[in-house]
């Protein structure tokens, strides 16, 4: 294994009430440093859910997750909320910034959160600000920023730091077109400086910008390689026939 994220035969399965509900089945799929995939799929196909054991939100019922080369199995619950702090970024739709801190502020809590001192948070915030160009937005509040502005804030807390796997739930969903893909540049560029990203999204356009892209359905995921069909033939139902 050599991924920064290896999901190993993952399985989920709910109660919903006495009826089994699965989630995901037996998912493989392994991310490897400077490396996107993007994963789509119909609502309910365990797009969200896959996520979420990715970033060590949830466990599996069933199967192996490692992230940076550690099994989460085998972590404590302190020890895999630490793991979440230093190692992976989670970018969200509707940015969830704290309204009441300013962009640098939002940008260098989860680092505070690990200990680090407020001057040198403060100071690695900064410095992810301004290399997505919003440096002069460091005094702003989300309130003040525009929608691309608030999302690139986003992407810039989820990459300060050493973290190693970026997760992103619909990144551009909240966003116009020009705004989507000055995003999804900002997330290749984040890879192409050392970390893996896993991205959900809707827009097959979007999605064809990653180095690989996997289809949900049912809980299982089919990948587009080279010679397979690209995403517009993904969302038709067809992945990988």
């Amino acid at each position: 294994m050599s991924g920064v994220l290896e999901l190993c035969t993952v399985s989920k399965t709910y109660l919903d009430g006495v009826e089994k509900v699965h989630a995901l089945r037996e998912v493989d799929l392994s991310v490897e440093v400077g490396r996107m995939v993007a994963v789509m799929g119909p609502s309910g196909s365990g797009k969200s859910t896959l996520l979420s054991i990715a970033g060590a939100l949830e466990t599996p019922t069933a199967g192996e997750v490692l992230v940076a080369g550690h099994s989460l199995s085998s972590m404590s619950r302190d020890d895999r909320a630490r793991l979440r702090r230093r190692a992976i970024g989670f970018v969200f739709q509707d940015f969830n910034l704290l309204p009441g801190l300013t962009a640098a502020e939002n940008v260098a809590m989860p680092l505070e959160l690990d200990g680090v001192s407020a001057g040198r948070a403060r100071a690695a915030g900064l410095c992810a600000l301004e290399e997505l160009g919003l440096a002069e937005q460091a005094s702003r509040f989300p309130d003040q920023l525009s929608g691309g502005e608030r999302q690139r804030v986003a992407i810039a807390r989820a990459v300060v730091g050493d973290r190693r796997l970026m997760l992103a739930d619909e990144p551009t969903g909240a966003l116009d077109s020009a705004n989507g893909e000055a995003v999804m540049r900002l997330l290749l560029a984040a890879c192409k400086r050392g970390l893996a990203a896993v991205v959900v999204t809707h827009d097959a356009q979007l999605a064809s910008w990653a180095d690989r892209v996997v289809f949900i359905r049912d809980g299982r995921i089919l990948d587009s390689t080279a010679g397979r069909p690209g995403p517009e033939s993904l969302l038709a139902g067809e992945p990988g026939r």
